[in-house]
């Protein structure tokens, strides 16, 4: 069948479009003006500590003196409510190092429940969540339909899928189900789709680079081994890009690979270029965040992967079981000058209240964060410079989501960011190993405004921030936000401020689809604006968000309309919904439960 990826309009067609436009905003835009819009006053606090965190010390390589890229990427974090009680967990995932003495304490990733009162209890033993190795990315999903969330971990080397028992803990099941992958991978970016929407749901686990520590070389000893001609360990040019994957389920708790049979292992077409030393060059895909969603509105799951150093990837669905990989002829690929950046982490949203899900992708530092706004049928154009986002171009990007903090409506977007080159720590240079976090906040005309100066010091610390995630984990209506920092404790920021005004939380429970509504599109309708999201696994830098959706209403007292397009098929319709509260929406048996929680 035809999609709106195969007939993009040419870049002159786009831009003569354009012009006939005039001046006239998108849909959705508001006719406010930024400076007549007011911000109610919202500032992140630091409370890691009290959370009960601290002790959560990230491992991954030698803190100070890094030898390989393997010590610098970092990692993933889950917000995910593994009880079941309503109140997010929080995972964090973890590494591990060359010197022998760390790496055979075998350090482990981290559990911790929500205890509903702003503290955190270390679980992990408990919960069997008891791997050690090179830990990634995360990603979450009902895998096998029991009504409780499991928990996939991409490694450097065999991954681990933990089935969720329902009693507070996990069993490795990687094995049985057929995940584990090969011992010489490096997995990184996951998710959970439904990929033939035949209510089970598949894993896609994109692979970074072929990489061997006693191969590869050391700071200054290749041609990508400097930065700035100081030494560096050497960048991801110096080794073969991996090989992405897509398990098919069964359904019977087990996976079959079907990466190549899919067109998800060998990506056809200019995306499986890069440009080397003035020459296209065959290269693997050097995948790292991904996440899956529904671009082109067809209501079927395509795959979108942020890729380091190499043109990024966009799998379109082609509703038989088949993608085709259309990055660049639909935009969202390269910048707007052609070329490809370091792409880290992928943030997914319609921030632009035009009913199309846009793009978000971190780049490395002396690169702009960039924005692919989606104008129709999946087909991108980089809207960075014009929504604003050139004014930081100094810091290394990770962690990326687009939440709406102050809860008017419009998605806003944060950026956890840190370096990589831990050489460059002790030097006075134009960039800093750690660096600060970046609140943007969406002025609801297409651009954006760094307000982190005015979002509390916590925003603008200095960390090694990696993975982020966002979710209400004190559920008082606003969206909090967890990193997990490199070789360091995590940091997480309470949301204070952001529930002055109005806002509604969805929970979507799927019977013919998949029990964790992965997949399934809400449309939302409040004094006269009107919202899309989807409920999506894995996203950010190797992380995963509250599955719960969460909509800021600004000053609306009620929700006059909720569309629900499942992934059957099934389309549902709420009206007249009272805001600040929790819908629990069941496929086919509607608005099953309701929650208010009280605000703090």
């Amino acid at each position: 069948m035809n999609s709106g990826f195969g007939r993009l309009p040419s870049r002159r067609q786009f831009l003569n479009m354009l012009g006939r436009a005039g001046a006239a905003l998108p849909f959705g835009f508001s006719l406010l003006s930024a400076q007549t819009q007011s911000a109610p006053s919202v500032v992140f606090t630091d409370v890691t500590a009290a959370a009960g965190l601290s002790r959560a010390v990230n491992i991954f390589g030698d803190p100070a003196n890094k030898q390989f890229l393997l010590e610098e990427m970092g990692c993933g974090v889950a917000l995910f409510d593994y009880d079941n009680d309503s109140w997010v967990d929080i995972f964090l995932v973890n590494g591990s190092s060359l010197d022998p003495a760390v790496r055979d304490a075998r350090p482990t990733c981290y559990l911790f429940h929500n205890n509903r009162d702003g503290i955190f209890t270390d679980v992990t033993v408990k919960a069997g969540l008891t791997q050690s190795g090179w830990g990634q990315a995360c990603c979450v999903g009902d895998y096998d339909n029991d009504g409780f969330d499991d928990l996939f971990v991409s490694y450097f080397g065999r991954n681990v899928l933990y089935h969720n028992n329902g009693d507070g803990t996990f069993t490795d099941v990687s094995d049985k189900a057929g995940v584990a992958g090969a011992e010489n991978r490096w997995g990184a970016g996951c998710c959970f789709l439904d990929y033939d929407r035949d209510g089970h749901l598949d894993l896609f686990v994109a692979n970074y680079v072929n990489f061997d520590a006693a191969r590869a070389p050391k700071p200054g000893e290749a041609q990508y081994c400097f930065y700035n001609e100081i030494p560096v360990p050497c960048g991801p040019q110096g080794f073969s890009g991996g090989t992405n994957l897509l398990y098919r389920n069964r359904g019977d708790g087990t996976f079959v690979d079907v990466s190549d049979e899919s067109g998800i292992a060998r990506p056809r077409g200019p995306s499986s270029m890069v440009f080397v030393n003035k020459n296209w060059q065959a290269t693997g895909s050097y995948g790292m965040g991904a996440v899956s969603a529904d671009f082109d509105n067809d209501g079927w799951p395509d795959i979108y992967v942020a890729c380091d150093s190499a043109p990024s990837l966009l799998y379109h669905n082609n509703r038989d079981s088949t993608f085709r990989e259309v990055a660049v002829p639909a935009g969202c690929a390269l910048d707007e000058n052609g070329v490809a950046l370091s792409g880290m982490g992928v943030g997914v949203a319609d921030y632009d209240g035009d009913g199309w899900l846009d793009i978000a992708r971190t780049n490395f530092s002396e690169q702009v964060t960039t924005l692919y706004r989606n104008f129709g049928n999946g087909a991108f154009e980089d809207a960075s410079i014009k929504a604003g986002l050139g004014v930081n171009r100094r810091y290394l990007g990770f962690g990326v989501g687009f939440c709406d903090f102050d809860n008017d409506g419009w998605k806003d977007l944060f950026l956890a960011n840190g370096h990589v080159y831990s050489q460059i720590a002790a030097r006075k240079l134009h960039i800093s190993y750690r660096e600060p976090k970046v609140l943007y906040r969406n002025l609801a005309n297409g651009r954006f405004e760094d307000v982190s100066s005015r979002a509390g010091p916590a925003i603008r610390n200095d960390n090694l921030g990696r993975g982020c995630a966002f979710g209400d984990f004190d559920n008082d209506g606003d969206v909090d936000v967890v990193i997990n920092n490199l070789n360091g404790p995590p940091t997480l920021l309470r949301n204070d401020g952001g529930n002055k005004n109005n806002w509604i939380m969805i929970k979507c429970i799927g019977t013919r689809s998949n029990r964790s509504g992965i997949g399934t599109r809400v449309k939302l309708t409040s004094a006269g604006r009107t919202q899309i999201d989807e409920v999506m696994s894995g996203s950010s830098y190797y992380s995963q968000n509250d599955l719960r959706l969460h909509f800021g209403l600004a000053k609306a007292g009620k929700v006059d309309n909720i569309e629900v397009a499942w992934p059957s098929g099934l389309k549902e319709t709420f009206k007249d919904v009272p805001a600040n509260q929790l819908l629990i929406i069941q496929e086919s048996k509607g608005i099953v439960e309701t929650r208010k929680f009280k605000n703090h």
